[in-house]
C-alpha cells in the first residue's frame, strides 16, 4: 500500500452505524454489550471460553483444564473430547432440524445439489466407512484435491468423524505443489475427482494426482479414492485408485463419531512462507471447532433462518471455517458455488443471491474490485434483496470497493464486516460486530471479545497513534496455530521469535503492517515481509523464485508485488539469464507458463524485466524493498548504503 493511500485510509471520517432495527434482532446489540463482554474476557480469558465451549458444543467428555500455557504452546479444554464431525452434524438430527437444508450447491455447468442435515449426515457416515475400508486409523493423514462440489465437504467431515486429519490442496495448485504437500503430511490417501468446471473449462485434477505420484513419489499415499464429477476419460491404477460410487455401494450409513481429545490434530493446511518451504499449520480439533463456531455465530450474527454464502474455495482456511465447519456447527444452511465470474456469465454470483435467497454474503476485495470493472448493471438486474449482512475476508479493503459494495450489492442497508484474520489464526481476530459496531471504510475495526491486539515496534512497544507498526497478538486464543507440522523450531522463529516478550506476554507476530488510529480503530495495511498477496491468496516469495530459477534459462529471480486494482497485488519477476539464453518476449511468455505449471495459475507472474543483475547487500540478500519501488514505479527511496553494486540499480532504473 502506497503512502499516499495509507494517508487516504488514515483520513477516512465515513462512520456508518448498525441499522437500529439489525441491532435490536441481533446477538450482540451495542458497543456497550461488546466492551462489556471484551473485558470479560480479557480479564480472566479461562472462564470466558470455558463459559462458550460449555453453552455452544457437544462434549463426549468434559475437559479438566481450560488452558495450559506453556509459551508458545498451548492446550486448551485439556482432557475434554469431542468431534467436529458430531458438532457438525448429529447434534442437528432433531425432529426440528433433521430436513433443514444444510448444504446448497451451485454447479459451474448449471446443475445443483443441496442437502439436508440428515442427508448430509448420511453421506459423511458412508464415505467415512469407505475411508475406514481403504485401511485408515485414526491419526493418519488424508490428502483432499478437490473440485468445489459437495463431496468436498463430505470428505472433510467423514475424515473428521474418524480422526484421520485431512490436509486440503486447493484445486488450482499443480500437480508438484500437492506432492509437496502429500510429502510433507504423509498422507495415506488421497481423495480427489476425474476433474472439476472452472470458468467453462475442465480442470484435469486426477492427471495431476497421477503426475503427483509417479514413480512412488510420495510412498506414504497407498490408495486414491475418486469421486465423478465432469466424466472424461482417466487412467485408473490398478489397485491403488477406487471411484467412489463403486466403493459407497451398499456401505452402511452407520459411522458413530469417535470421541477426539481436544488436543488431536484436525488438520494440516499449507500456507506459503518466506522460506520457500510451505507451512504445515496445525490446528487442533476443540479449540477450533469452538472459536469458528462463536465466530460464524456472533460476526455474521447468525440466525437459523440465514442463508450463508462464503464465496472462498475449500482448499484454503476461509473454506474450512466458514463453508464448512463454522455454518455447520451452528445448524445454519451454508451456500457452495463451484463457478466464477467469466465471461459467459459475468453476472453468475448475483444468479446464486438471486435463486437461493441468499442472507449473508461473504467475500474478498478482489471479488469485489472484478464487480466493480464488470459494472452495476449486472447486481442491478437481479434481486439482492434478501441479503441483510455483507462480509469482506483476504486483505484490506479499499474504501472506494468498501462503498460501492455498500451502495450497489447491500442496498446501503447492509452492515459490513471487513474481517482480519490467517490460516494460523483459525478465525476471524479483528472485526466489526454488526449489530454493534460503528463502521469506517476501510479499517476491520475492533479485535474479536477473547483477542488482545496490538500495534507494537520491535521492540515490543505500543506504537503512537496512525503510526505504522507489527499487528501483534498479546494472549493465547482457543483456534491458534499450534505447531508446524514436523518443525517446531520453525513454529517458534516464524511466530514468536520476531518480537520479544513484553511484560510477561509472548507476542504472537502477524507478519502484517498495521496502524490504529485515536478511536482504537486498526487499519490493517499488508505484509511486512517477502510474502506477496495475489487475490486474497498468500504466496511465497522463495515458491515462486524457486520456480523460475528451475527452468534451464534462468539464472536467478526475484519476485516482489505490485499494486493491482484488480488482485490487490501482481506478481513482477526480474530475472538474470543464463549466459546461452536472451531476453524475448516469447521467453517471457514460456517463463509465466512455466510458473503456472510448478505452483499453479494464480502464481503466473504478471510482468517479468529482464535484467543482467539484481541489487544485492554485501552479504548477498537480495534488496527487494528496491524492487518493489521499481515495479511500482516509485521512486527509490530509503538506505541504500548496504548495496553491493550501485550500477545494478542505476541499470534497473535506467530499463524499468
Amino acid at each position: 500500500m502506497s503512502q499516499a493511500t495509507i494517508e487516504s485510509v488514515l483520513q477516512e471520517k465515513r462512520l456508518f452505524n448498525p441499522p437500529s432495527q439489525f441491532s435490536q434482532e441481533s446477538h450482540i446489540k451495542s458497543m456497550e454489550e461488546y466492551q462489556r463482554l471484551y473485558d470479560q474476557a480479557k480479564a480472566d480469558p479461562e472462564a470466558f471460553w470455558g463459559q462458550l465451549a460449555e453453552q455452544e458444543l457437544h462434549w463426549f467428555q468434559k475437559w479438566d483444564q481450560v488452558l495450559d500455557w506453556q509459551p508458545p504452546f498451548a492446550q486448551w479444554f485439556v482432557g475434554g473430547k469431542l468431534n467436529i464431525s458430531y458438532n457438525c452434524l448429529d447434534r442437528h438430527l432433531t425432529p426440528e432440524r433433521q430436513d433443514k437444508l444444510a448444504l446448497i450447491w451451485e454447479g459451474e455447468p448449471g446443475d445443483s445439489r443441496s442437502f439436508t442435515y440428515a442427508q448430509l449426515h448420511r453421506d459423511v457416515c458412508q464415505m467415512a466407512n469407505v475411508l475406514k475400508q481403504l485401511g485408515l486409523k485414526k491419526g493418519d493423514r488424508v490428502g483432499i484435491y478437490m473440485p468445489m462440489i459437495p463431496e468436498a465437504a463430505i470428505a472433510m467431515l467423514a475424515c473428521l468423524r474418524i480422526g484421520t486429519p485431512h490436509t486440503v490442496v486447493f484445486g488450482g495448485f499443480s500437480s508438484e505443489a500437492l506432492k509437496d504437500r502429500l510429502l510433507d503430511a504423509e498422507a495415506k490417501v488421497v481423495i480427489t475427482a476425474d476433474g472439476g468446471w472452472r470458468k467453462d473449462a475442465i480442470v484435469p485434477l486426477k492427471e495431476q494426482v497421477d503426475k503427483a505420484l509417479a514413480g512412488n513419489s510420495v510412498p506414504s499415499v497407498h490408495s486414491v479414492l475418486v469421486v465423478q464429477r465432469t466424466g472424461q476419460q482417466i487412467g485408473m491404477a490398478p489397485g491403488r485408485d477406487h471411484w467412489w460410487h463403486d466403493l459407497r455401494s451398499g456401505v452402511s450409513a452407520d459411522c458413530p463419531a469417535e470421541p477426539m481429545d481436544s488436543e488431536d490434530p484436525a488438520f494440516i493446511l499449507y500456507t506459503s512462507g518466506t522460506t520457500g518451504k510451505p507451512k504445515g499449520v496445525v490446528h487442533a480439533t476443540g479449540g477450533y471447532n469452538l472459536y469458528t463456531h462463536i465466530t460464524t455465530k456472533w460476526v455474521f450474527d447468525l440466525h437459523p433462518s440465514d442463508v450463508f454464502w462464503c464465496t472462498a474455495d475449500i482448499g484454503w482456511i476461509t473454506g474450512h471455517s466458514y463453508i464448512v465447519y463454522g455454518p455447520l456447527s451452528n445448524g445454519a444452511t451454508t451456500v457452495m458455488y463451484e463457478g466464477a465470474p467469466r465471461s459467459s456469465n459475468p453476472g453468475c454470483m448475483w444468479d446464486v443471491v438471486q435463486k437461493y435467497r441468499v442472507t449473508i454474503f461473504y467475500t474478498a476485495p478482489t471479488a469485489i474490485r472484478l464487480f466493480m470493472k464488470m459494472g452495476e448493471h449486472l447486481p442491478k438486474a437481479r434481486d439482492l434483496s434478501s441479503l441483510r449482512l455483507l462480509g469482506s475476508v483476504g486483505e484490506p479493503i479499499n474504501p472506494a470497493a468498501w462503498m460501492w459494495y455498500h451502495r450497489v450489492i447491500g442496498g446501503e442497508r447492509c452492515p459490513i464486516v471487513d474481517t482480519w484474520w490467517q490460516t494460523e489464526t483459525g478465525g476471524i481476530m479483528l472485526t466489526p460486530l454488526p449489530g454493534a459496531t460503528p463502521t469506517k471504510p476501510g479499517s476491520a475495526t475492533y479485535p474479536f471479545p477473547g483477542i488482545v491486539a496490538d500495534v507494537v515496534d520491535l521492540d515490543g512497544n505500543p506504537v503512537g497513534d496512525n503510526q505504522g507498526g507489527y499487528l501483534v497478538i498479546k494472549q493465547p486464543w482457543p483456534s491458534m496455530i499450534r505447531m508446524v507440522h514436523g518443525n517446531p523450531d520453525r513454529f517458534r522463529r516464524t511466530y514468536w521469535e520476531h518480537i520479544p516478550p513484553k511484560d510477561g506476554d509472548y507476542l504472537y507476530f502477524s507478519g502484517d503492517g498495521a496502524r490504529r488510529d485515536p478511536d482504537g480503530y486498526f487499519w490493517v495495511m499488508g505484509r511486512v515481509d517477502d510474502v506477496i498477496n495475489v487475490a486474497g491468496h498468500r504466496l511465497g516469495t522463495m515458491e515462486v523464485e524457486s520456480s523460475l530459477v528451475s527452468h534451464p534459462a534462468v539464472a536467478e529471480a526475484a519476485v516482489v508485488g505490485k499494486p493491482s486494482e484488480v488482485k490487490g497485488e501482481e506478481i513482477v519477476a526480474f530475472i538474470t539469464l543464463e549466459e546461452n539464453y536472451t531476453a524475448s518476449d516469447t521467453l517471457a511468455k514460456e517463463l509465466k507458463q512455466h510458473v503456472g505449471q510448478e505452483i499453479g495459475a494464480l502464481a503466473r507472474p504478471g510482468e517479468i524485466k529482464f535484467t543482467e543483475g539484481l541489487p544485492k547487500t554485501r552479504s548477498g540478500k537480495i534488496m527487494r524493498r528496491l524492487l518493489r519501488s521499481l515495479a511500482s514505479g516509485q521512486e527509490v527511496t530509503g538506505d541504500t548504503s548496504t548495496l553491493e553494486d550501485r550500477s545494478v540499480l542505476d541499470k534497473l532504473r535506467g530499463g524499468a
